[in-house]
């Protein structure tokens, strides 16, 4: 990514204090470094977020923010940077990938482009109805296991995948049906397998940043966009689309990711801190979205704006069936690991659900 002068000001001094940070190299086997000498507290560091405040990723940095100061005794700080601070969700990966900022969001939305793999979560109609069952498969030591190779490639450090909610579609109609994409324009993420499910259904994809959908959407440069619940009301989206169809195709999932290199160099006590701050964590995302996807809903609906469409299990089958084939485009992509993820995948959610029925009967 090439950095323009705009940014000079700013990274400066985020290199100066990264390089304060990092005490000491990683050892050979790549575990953190022994902290020999006490490093210079409080040290800082910088988390930026694909979000806005008042979201759910705010709501999970602000929980991590508490409980990473509180674990150190205020010896490791945490610094957030919503979005809109440092660039958009690509620019973010790339910052933390040189290293100019410690922790960010990376959503396969764009990620997919670079760690094919992650396209998985873009893909419909794949994980349970179950939300429960959802987010025991994305805890998974299992799942997380076979990510870390794809996200080490690319010198990211993969930390948790952070779901945030069913993906919905508006629009100025209701969608029910895959005829009724035919030609188009949605939005949607950047990278093509998040393109691909609604290129099936007969739409024309456009993939631009997320701060330009309220106004692409507003001069009809699109036609129509996909995002949570939560999302589409903090951005106002529902002032300019008539109708919020709700088919439950896909969660919003995005991973905390680290600099590969950075998490390996840190003093043991930094890496313990880190990783036990992000167990405790770990459900505060899961009841946010739910909490404020559900509140944001019954704002849109009570503001008399936007109306609701409930897709039934008859026509949420009909999407399921025209998307089937983009998990074949994911597999032609991907290759045999990404075969190995898709069907992990599948496996975790039919043990889950059965456990589930067995518990409930």
């Amino acid at each position: 990514m090439r950095i323009t002068s705009l940014w000079l000001p700013f990274l400066a001094p985020l290199f100066a204090v990264l390089v304060g940070c990092s005490e000491g190299d990683s050892t050979p086997s790549g575990k953190a470094t022994p902290e020999s000498t006490p490093p210079d507290y409080p040290v800082t560091w910088r988390f930026a977020l694909e979000e806005i405040e008042g979201s759910v990723q705010h709501a999970y940095a602000e929980a991590l923010k508490e409980s990473i100061e509180e674990l150190s005794g205020g010896r490791i700080l945490l610094d957030l940077f919503p979005y809109g601070s440092l660039g958009t969700s690509a620019q973010l990966t790339e910052l933390v990938k040189n290293g100019s900022v410690n922790l960010a969001f990376a959503s396969p939305g764009h990620l997919a482009d670079q760690i094919p793999e992650v396209g998985v979560f873009t893909l419909h109609y794949l994980l349970s109805d179950d939300s429960e069952v959802n987010r025991r498969v994305l805890a998974s030591p299992d799942l997380l296991a076979l990510f870390e190779t794809p996200y080490a490639s690319r010198n990211l450090k993969l930390l948790a995948f952070v779901p945030e909610g069913w993906m919905t579609w508006t629009a100025n109609k209701p969608l029910r049906t895959p005829a009724d994409f035919e030609g188009l324009r949605i939005r949607t993420m950047t990278s093509d397998m998040a393109a691909a499910t609604f290129r099936a259904y007969g739409a024309e994809p456009q993939q631009t940043p997320f701060s330009q959908v309220y106004s692409d959407l507003q001069l009809n440069k699109i036609d129509a966009q996909t995002n949570p619940v939560f999302a589409i009301e903090e951005m106002d989206f529902y002032e300019v689309q008539s109708t919020l169809t709700v088919a439950r195709p896909a969660q919003f999932i995005s991973s905390v990711v680290t600099n590969g290199d950075w998490y390996k160099g840190l003093p043991e006590t930094q890496q313990r801190w880190l990783d036990n701050a992000l167990r405790e964590v770990a459900d505060v995302a899961w009841k946010t979205q739910e909490r404020l996807n559900q509140a944001r809903l019954e704002s849109m609906v009570e503001a008399g704006q936007l109306e609701v469409v409930q897709l039934n299990d008859d026509e949420r089958a009909a999407f399921a069936q025209a998307s089937r084939q983009v998990r074949e485009d994911y597999v032609a992509a991907t290759g045999e690991r990404g075969r190995e993820i898709l069907k992990r995948i599948q496996q975790l959610v039919d043990s889950l659900e059965q456990a589930t029925a067995d518990e409930a009967g």
